[in-house]
């Protein structure tokens, strides 16, 4: 099965941040995509998973829908974060073995990666150790299926692609506070004190975390060729390789955004894993590709992108509070 020109291809998630993008992507590989909304189909039931492939034949299944959020989100919701990420993957490829389809690829992350690993993190040291505990939930779910996935490539013949995504950012993503994530959760709060002409901005823990950004355009792009050159199930890092301290992520968001103002660290709040940083030569050699969207360039798009939504967002918001 080479290739996605002409294959009908079932994406999980397809109305999300990555999932859209995806779409898009495998649309412009002459893709024919199905994408579900759970209103449909709730992955989390088994009889769901096998419904929706009856109903739905296809070629591949690209699985990009998850449940998960910042730091915060994870240690107020880790039961259900933990179960509805284990099932929808785990209920999924099973669905897709029974129904005898080809290529399954399964969206990893990096919140997989032991919590105390040192220097970047190579595909081989996966289950070296737990997970930080800020993330297990999300991440030790995602690493039960990563070992589906080369199980059933071993003994069922399905073509597994595990791409390890390390954080996403850019246009589309969840902006929320209790949900989003560390470059969504920055652009929200500087474009807002920007507006409102503060002062000064509070920002969460020390500055010092080092971590890793990947526009999300670029994301679909990896995941879309990953699934058609790794089929053994084993993970492949997606990322650039570039460390980012927080602390330099705030100051470029800040001077991206126009923020003037003093920023104030709460080191009272925690801080997560000191450092996660992917190795992406497997990713290099593989894929033959790297990340063509540089850090400040997709900081500057996502930044404009959430300003030009902001008035539609009130608007929505007004009307709902009018009803």
């Amino acid at each position: 099965m080479e290739g996605w020109s002409g294959r009908r291809v079932l994406v999980t998630g397809g109305a999300g941040f990555l999932g859209r993008c995806l779409v898009a992507a495998l649309r412009r590989e002459g893709a024919e995509v199905v994408a579900p909304r759970r209103a449909e189909y709730d992955l989390v039931d088994p009889a769901a998973c096998a419904a929706l492939l009856r109903a739905h034949p296809v070629d591949a299944v690209v699985h990009s829908a998850a449940l998960y959020g910042g730091i915060w989100f994870n240690r107020t919701r880790p039961a259900e974060i933990f179960h509805q990420n284990l099932v929808m993957g785990a209920n999924l490829m099973e669905a897709a073995r029974r129904g005898g389809v080809r290529r399954f690829v399964q969206v990893g992350t990096a919140c997989a990666y032991p919590g105390v690993a040192e220097g970047d993190l190579g595909e081989d040291a996966l289950w070296d150790g737990p997970c930080h505990e800020s993330v297990e939930c999300y991440g030790l779910a995602k690493r039960v299926l990563e070992a589906q996935g080369r199980i059933y490539h071993a003994h069922c013949g399905i073509e597994v692609a595990h791409p390890i995504l390390t954080n996403l950012y850019g246009p589309g993503d969840c902006y929320e506070p209790e949900r989003s994530h560390v470059a969504a959760a920055l652009v929200r709060k500087v474009v807002e004190a920007v507006d409102a002409g503060a002062p000064a901005l509070e920002v969460w823990g020390t500055g010092r975390p080092v971590r890793e950004f990947l526009y999300v355009e670029d994301a679909a792009e990896a995941i879309v060729r990953a699934g058609v050159l790794c089929r053994d199930g084993r993970p492949l890092n997606v990322g650039t390789g570039v460390g980012t301290s927080i602390r330099d992520l705030v100051e470029a968001v800040c001077e991206l955004a126009g923020f003037r103002g003093r920023v104030v660290w709460d080191p009272t709040k925690p801080d997560g894993a000191a450092r996660k940083v992917l190795d992406v030569r497997r990713m290099r050699e593989r894929l033959g590709w790297t990340p063509p969207t540089a850090l400040r360039e997709g900081l500057a798009r996502t930044i404009a992108w959430y300003r030009a939504q902001r008035p539609r967002r009130a608007t929505a918001a007004l009307g709902e509070a009018v009803a």
